[in-house]
C-alpha cells in the first residue's frame, strides 16, 4: 500500500512540476517578449536566426556605405552644376569676342575674364570634402590640378588617378559612383576638353584673331554638351543611390520581421497556453485536495 501511494504521489508531483514549468516559461515569454533567449530554447531555429541576423547586419552596412557615398555624389553633382553654369558664361563671353566690331583691347579684357573663369574651373575640379578630392579618382588625397598663371597653359597635367570606386547595391550588384576631373574637364577628345577650349579661346582673343576666335566659339557648344553629360552621370548616380537606399530599407524591414517571427513571443499563443496551464494547475490541486488521506491508524480504529 505504501509503495502504491508513493508512486501516485510522485506521478502527481511530476505532472504538477511540468505544469509549473509551462507557467514559468509562458510568464517569462510574455514579460520579456522573446521566446528564444538561449540556443536551447529553439534549437531547430538557431541556424535560420543566425543567417537572418547576418543578412540584417550586411544590409545595414550597405545602407551606411550608401549614405557615405551619397554625400560625396551630392557634392560632386553640385560642383558640376556650377561648372555647367560657368561654361554658359564662357559661351557668352566667346560670342561677345566673336563680334566683328570688338576692338583688340576689348578682346584682351574678355581674355582676362576667361582666364579668371579657367581658374574657377580648376577650383571646381579640386572640390574637396572631408579631406578627399572627389574628382581625383583613387588618389583622393592629391588635388587633380595646379594652376600657374605664368604658364602658357596655366592648368597642370592631371595629378590624380583612374577611378575604380563602386558601391554595393543591396540586390548584390555594384555601380560606379565617381568620374575623374580628367574625364570631366580634360578629355583626350577636344570636343570634351573644357581646359583646351578655354585656352584656345583665350589665345585667339589675346591675338585678336577673328578666324581663330570664331573657330573656338563654334566648338564651345559640343564641349557644353559633353559637360552636361558628365553632370547627367551624377544625376543618374543620385537616382541609383536613392533607389538602392529605399531597397535596403525594405529589405531590412523584411529581415527584421523574419527575425521577429523566429525569436519573439507569439503573445496570443503564450497567453492562451498560460491560461490553460493555470487552469490545469488549479484543477490538479483541487482534485488532489479531494483525495481521502487514509492512514494506518484509520484501519486500526
Amino acid at each position: 500500500m505504501t509503495s502504491s501511494l508513493n508512486s501516485i504521489n510522485q506521478q502527481f508531483i511530476d505532472n504538477l512540476n511540468r505544469v509549473i514549468d509551462r507557467l514559468n516559461t509562458d510568464q517569462l515569454d510574455i514579460s520579456s517578449g522573446v521566446r528564444m533567449r538561449q540556443l536551447a530554447d529553439q534549437p531547430d531555429q538557431v541556424s535560420s536566426l543566425l543567417q537572418a541576423r547576418a543578412a540584417l547586419a550586411a544590409s545595414q552596412q550597405v545602407s551606411t556605405n550608401l549614405g557615405n557615398v551619397k554625400t560625396e555624389v551630392d557634392t560632386a553633382e553640385q560642383a558640376l552644376q556650377s561648372a555647367v553654369q560657368l561654361f554658359d558664361q564662357v559661351q557668352t563671353l566667346g560670342a561677345q569676342g566673336a563680334t566683328g566690331t570688338q576692338t583688340a583691347g576689348a578682346r584682351a579684357t574678355l581674355a582676362s575674364q576667361l582666364q579668371s573663369i579657367e581658374r574657377q574651373f580648376v577650383g571646381i575640379a579640386n572640390t574637396n570634402i572631408q579631406g578627399r578630392y572627389v574628382f581625383s579618382g583613387d588618389t583622393d588625397q592629391t588635388a587633380p590640378y595646379n594652376y600657374d598663371s605664368t604658364q602658357t597653359n596655366p592648368v597642370s597635367a592631371y595629378q590624380g588617378a583612374d577611378s575604380t570606386r563602386v558601391v554595393l547595391d543591396p540586390n548584390g550588384s555594384t555601380f560606379p559612383v565617381a568620374l575623374t576631373a580628367q574625364q570631366i574637364f580634360d578629355a583626350n577628345d577636344p570636343s570634351g576638353n573644357v581646359f583646351s577650349a578655354l585656352n584656345g579661346l583665350v589665345t585667339a582673343l589675346q591675338n585678336n584673331d577673328e578666324a581663330a576666335i570664331q573657330t573656338s566659339v563654334n566648338g564651345l557648344s559640343t564641349v557644353a554638351t559633353y559637360l552636361n553629360n558628365q553632370l547627367a552621370f551624377y544625376g543618374n548616380t543620385q537616382d541609383q543611390i536613392a533607389s538602392a537606399t529605399d531597397y535596403a530599407k525594405t529589405q531590412q524591414t523584411q529581415i527584421q520581421a523574419q527575425i521577429s517571427n523566429l525569436e519573439d513571443t507569439d503573445m496570443t499563443s503564450a497567453i492562451l497556453d498560460l491560461t490553460q496551464a493555470q487552469t490545469q494547475e488549479q484543477a490538479a490541486l483541487g482534485a488532489r485536495a479531494q483525495i481521502p488521506r487514509t492512514t494506518l491508524f484509520d484501519f486500526l480504529a
